[in-house]
């Protein structure tokens, strides 16, 4: 699922070029937790289908990556009612804990990865793509203790990252391009957090995080970044991802939903000045921090929306990156069963977007 595409090829609207791109990370499901989120699974049919189409705000939930920051400019600035769609936005200090509420039916949509939401499909969740918010295009990296100068280096080492999550992902993918495997290393399973905190402290040889954890395990003196999502172009996306069932009933409040963020991109682009504080409080950084963060984070387009949900033979084509990611995932090991991808991608939404 290394492969790799020419993502400037499509027409950029990144946010500081374009004003800011931001970034921060996620990707993966806790494969290890897959009897749990059956569970969820079934609990999540339960409860949709005792909500109508009708009954109250849709339940979005977002975490901490800059891809998704701008929701909380969408909150703030008004748009979502400008757009005549009540949302309940809630936000997560845990990623996965975002993704477990999706899969448990106590969100209606939630901003996650593509391999994750693969990795639900496999777990039995029915999950349909409405959006791309974004592209990881450095934002997510493996960064490394003095003395480990290539991929090569980490055998025998310990490596920690958060299980199952995009830089886990990454991890393995790295590996996986220098012929090395997680059996290479000695994995360390810890949260994004403290995985950073555990490198800076030296207790592990190298680290797997995402922005803005990159900054904090980059304090480490002599650290460097071995690589990262810049390396697999196209291989991490993220996205706006519904419960099918809710989207069957509530065609026009997520249309009403995708037209907010594009009107939301617009309006960050036209107000860079309060976007960015909005965006740099809700990331708990400074703007100048925020501002770094600028090229690690590819937002997208309403013109890179409908041409990703596209046929294509590269990672920028989401039907080919859905295909190459399941079968990487269950390559190694991350996906125990092979995911429904039919009707996985849904394009009307970014089709009719203005």
């Amino acid at each position: 699922m290394n492969l790799k595409s020419p993502l400037r090829n499509l027409p950029s609207e990144s946010l500081a070029m374009n004003l800011f791109k931001p970034s921060n990370s996620r990707l993966g499901y806790p494969f290890a937790l897959l009897i749990v989120l059956l569970f969820a699974v079934s609990l999540a049919g339960c409860r949709q289908a005792n909500r109508s189409a009708l009954d109250g705000p849709v339940r979005i939930g977002y975490s901490a990556w800059p891809g998704w920051f701008p929701w909380k400019v969408a909150e703030e600035r008004g748009m979502f009612k400008a757009a005549g769609v009540p949302v309940s936005l809630t936000w997560f200090d845990g990623y996965l804990d975002s993704i477990n509420a999706l899969n448990a039916g106590q969100l209606d949509c939630n901003s996650q990865t593509l391999g994750d939401t693969i990795s639900s499909l496999a777990a039995g969740a029915d999950l349909q793509v409405v959006l791309t918010n974004d592209i990881s295009s450095g934002n997510d990296q493996i960064i490394a203790a003095p003395g480990i100068r290539s991929v090569a280096d980490l055998k025998g080492k310990t490596v920690a990252a958060e299980q199952g999550t995009v830089d886990h992902y990454l991890l393995l993918l790295g590996l996986s391009k220098a012929r090395l495997s997680e059996r290479d290393i000695t994995f360390v399973p810890l949260e994004t957090g403290a995985a950073a905190a555990a490198f800076v402290a030296g207790k592990v040889d190298a680290v797997g995080v995402f922005a803005p954890f990159t900054s904090q395990a980059l304090k480490r003196p002599g650290s460097k970044i071995l690589f990262s999502s810049r390396d697999f172009p196209g291989a991490i996306s993220d996205h706006l991802v519904c419960n099918r069932s809710f989207v069957a009933k509530n065609p026009e409040k997520i249309q009403r939903i995708v037209d907010s963020w594009f009107a939301t991109l617009r309006e960050i682009k036209a107000n860079p000045g309060p976007s960015l504080s909005i965006l740099a409080k809700r990331a708990g950084v400074s703007e100048a921090d925020y501002r770094a963060y600028d090229s690690g984070t590819t937002i997208y387009s309403l013109a890179q929306n409908r041409g990703a949900f596209q046929a294509g033979k590269t990672m920028t084509s989401l039907p080919y990156a859905a295909v190459q990611i399941s079968s990487f995932l269950q390559a190694v090991g991350l996906a125990k069963t092979a995911p429904k991808l039919d009707g996985l991608l849904e394009a009307r939404f970014v089709e009719a977007a203005n």
